[in-house]
């Protein structure tokens, strides 16, 4: 699935975020958004204040040059302090909250800036995600020409300018050193996209594993739309009332104008599971068919 996240803030005193990771994203109204899910289920609630890529321009540029390495900490932290504290802290709401995947590479950041951040780790099944991103991100998600503008630039950013501030250009690639690094510059464009859905997945679990347990909750999208429990437990989780008809919210897809759901072919499911198969093991997918969407 994809990444995004939220601040939450209690009468405006305490800050909390949440997170969910490598959800697919907004494309128009064409894509069935997990994270634009959890948004509009959120914002349905009284006294909540949910976005959705609050700042995208920004935090997507500034989340790929903290896990590439190409800003540090300080700098990360103040950019971090510049976007998010004033418009928690003017909103009359109890609780703040900006769903975005962009977010995913700062947890650690987040999580020493906000120590009441609580992060709520979303997760869908890679095969699905990875098909939604290739067949309705095409122009906007690892694209030959927008993908080697960005590897030209981690490879010498002191010669190579960075990419300008725009979705198609930002998206990681590997960092120097890891096995994939060199592999990753002959992949196809939904190699790449698979390979991110693992790694995004991988650094999400990596920074939560390390702050206190009831900072975050792990859900998967598919336990959401079959058990009301998920849902309440969800709710619980950040000090929300559950109803009934809260369920429902999850049940059905969201923010389709088109509705299209494609199974990976023969090849794309060799290349999936080659890149990420450990990754669907880690997340308890593996072994299971993949699932047609019903709109």
């Amino acid at each position: 699935m994809d990444a995004g996240i939220a601040y939450l803030t209690e009468d405006r005193k305490a800050l909390g975020l949440v997170l969910t990771v490598f959800v697919e994203i907004k494309v128009g109204k064409h894509s069935r958004d997990n994270a634009a899910m959890l948004h509009k289920a959120l914002s349905a609630k009284p006294g909540v204040a949910m976005h959705h890529e609050y700042a995208v321009e920004v935090t997507q540029k500034l989340g790929v040059q903290r896990y590439l390495g190409l800003v540090g900490e300080s700098e990360t932290r103040e950019t971090l302090r510049q976007i998010y504290p004033l418009p928690v802290m003017d909103s009359r709401a109890r609780l703040w909250g900006d769903s975005s995947n962009k977010l995913s590479w700062l947890i650690p950041d987040l999580a020493e800036i906000f120590p009441e951040a609580r992060f709520i780790h979303l997760v869908r099944d890679g095969r699905k995600v990875a098909s939604s991103y290739f067949h309705k991100l095409g122009d906007e998600c690892y694209d030959d020409a927008s993908n080697a503008r960005m590897q030209a630039h981690y490879d010498d950013p002191a010669r190579v300018p960075a990419p300008p501030p725009e979705k198609p250009y930002w998206w990681p690639v590997p960092r120097r050193g890891k096995r994939e690094a060199e592999e990753f510059r002959n992949w196809d464009q939904f190699q790449r996209i698979a390979w991110h859905w693992a790694e995004i997945n991988r650094v999400a679990m990596t920074a939560l594993a390390a702050l206190p347990r009831e900072r975050s909750l792990y859900v998967r999208l598919e336990d959401l739309r079959a058990s009301p429990a998920e849902v309440r437990n969800l709710y619980e989780f950040l000090t929300l009332p559950f109803q009934d008809s809260d369920f429902a919210i999850f049940a059905r897809p969201h923010n389709v104008n088109r509705p299209e759901d494609r199974l990976l072919d023969r090849s794309q499911r060799s290349q999936f599971d080659a890149i990420a198969g450990d990754m669907m093991r880690r997340l308890d997918y593996a072994g299971t068919a993949e699932y047609r969407v019903k709109y």
